[in-house]
């Protein structure tokens, strides 16, 4: 169960602890290619190269197919956003187990640990649809974790600050008490714009020199640290 947000502290001592998801939390390439190859080959499309793919994760779908072939007329991006949907599935299986998206190293004592914080709060912001990060978080026993899940489905694709600016709304937390934590170049421009402070995990699809967060971490063993240093230790 979640614990109760106001029966936990004044808000003005909460702290807001935000996650990506692909890349950050989980290793989805592998998938995310597959699918991606899958949906261009059956456009007849060239498909773009593994590092062109990872470029746009993070992204909502729709924008991350018109980045990857924006000469593509309206109506065969469409098809293409489709055939990735289908073929995710497909690699999913019927039973919802087949996607692999491992967790990286450290992730789940680190989530865990910041779960048990009293003044800590958990949300997810993700360029994944509902019913993709409820799998993930089914797939990874992660349910109860988070008090506040921003899918791409509700939202502008980062980096829109939208997915933020709700979180914080949902959790009374403020901006100045809040960090965005990804791998991509978008989550870090979305914490910005949000006004949140961030931190650049090294370890995902997006090059980390390019990242300029407020903080750079190389594993999760970093992360707890880095995140008292821009916020303030738990009380």
């Amino acid at each position: 169960m979640l614990r109760s947000i106001r029966s936990i502290c004044p808000m003005s001592d909460l702290r807001l602890v935000i996650f990506d998801v692909d890349g950050t939390l989980v290793d989805s390439q592998a998938e995310i290619v597959a699918a991606m190859t899958t949906a261009f080959t059956c456009e007849e499309l060239v498909v773009p190269d593994r590092g062109r793919i990872l470029s746009i994760v993070g992204l909502s779908l729709d924008v991350a197919v018109a980045r990857l072939c924006p000469d593509l007329p309206i109506g065969q991006q469409a098809r293409v956003v489709q055939a990735y949907k289908d073929s995710y599935m497909a690699l999913r299986g019927a039973d919802g187990k087949g996607e692999q998206s491992p967790l990286y190293p450290g992730a789940r004592d680190v989530l865990e640990h910041l779960a048990g914080q009293d003044n800590t709060l958990l949300a997810v912001a993700t360029g994944k649809s509902r019913r993709g990060l409820d799998k993930i978080l089914e797939k990874h026993g992660l349910q109860n974790l988070f008090h506040s899940e921003q899918v791409a489905d509700d939202h502008p694709s980062k980096p829109n600050p939208s997915m933020i600016l709700t979180a914080l709304n949902e959790t009374g937390t403020y901006a100045s008490a809040a960090v965005m934590i990804g791998d991509t170049t978008f989550d870090m421009d979305m914490g910005r714009a949000a006004g949140v402070r961030t931190i650049g995990v090294s370890w995902g699809y997006h090059d980390a020199a390019t990242l300029r967060p407020d903080l750079l971490i190389e594993s999760f063993t970093d992360l707890i640290p880095a995140i008292d240093q821009l916020t303030g230790p738990t009380t």
